[in-house]
């Protein structure tokens, strides 16, 4: 069954900034889909058996910040 969790990250402003978080975050096992919206600063990630912790992990080794 696949679940969605959603993260603000504050650090976003551009494109790359939204492909950093989305690259990082497509490599963790899991993960089927990242949605990043810039203008609200959220990350919907979406997939199976997701891992808070290493998708933290994912978003930090992009260099941002969960708030």
């Amino acid at each position: 069954m696949s679940e969605t969790i959603t993260y603000t990250v504050p650090g976003m402003s551009c494109n790359h900034c939204k492909m950093a978080v989305t690259d990082e975050l497509s490599s963790v096992v899991g993960v089927e889909s990242v949605a990043v919206d810039l203008e609200t600063k959220l990350v919907e990630v979406s997939g199976e058996g997701l891992d808070d912790a290493a998708l933290r992990a994912a978003i930090d080794e992009a260099g941002y910040e969960v708030a």
